[in-house]
């Protein structure tokens, strides 16, 4: 990071929002280490706003379709002699989802058993804790059934409405 850093990142930020910093553009040190908190937290992106100005910072977003693609999708077309690619199998069974942004740990500390390993019959109870603001969160099972699949690692940190395990 630069080494001009006299005031806090939330400080320079707001200043350079509200549009009260001496320079026309906004404080591109407060954009940088906001890109770094990108990194460092690994979420893909921060918005920030104040008085009706916002500051955004992503990474690895994807563009959806515009709704005028219709001439396009004409145009292109599949050779006849290509065989259709084979559909993805259909997994049975209940996907648990993060209910909150936050990390997620798998055992209740550090060095504990896991509260359930792939394979492992659940009712109900907790599959892990997502930890948000301080604050462990238990993450119920919505259905009777096995582990399946478990789709994070312990500490990693988790999105609203990401995979987390599935049930059959």
């Amino acid at each position: 990071m630069p080494s001009k850093q006299s005031k806090p990142l939330r400080d320079r930020i707001a200043q350079a929002i509200s549009g009260d910093d001496s320079g026309p553009s906004i404080d591109a040190d407060a954009v940088r280490e906001l890109a770094a908190l990108l990194d460092e937290t690994g979420l893909t992106e921060i918005e920030i706003e104040r008085a009706g100005v916002r500051l955004r910072v992503a990474r690895n977003t994807v563009v959806a379709a515009a709704a005028h693609a219709g001439p396009l999708q004409q145009q292109a077309t599949t050779p006849a002699h290509t065989p259709p690619a084979p559909e993805p199998a259909v997994r049975q069974g209940t996907i648990v989802t993060s209910p909150m942004v936050g990390t997620v740990y798998l055992s209740p500390q550090p060095g504990a058993p896991p509260f359930v390993n792939i394979g492992d019959s659940v009712t109900d109870g907790t599959l892990c804790i997502i930890e948000a603001m301080k604050t462990m969160n238990p993450v119920p099972s919505p259905a009777a059934g096995r582990v399946a699949e478990i789709f994070v690692r312990d500490g990693q940190p988790v999105e609203f409405g990401e995979p987390l395990m599935r049930i059959e």
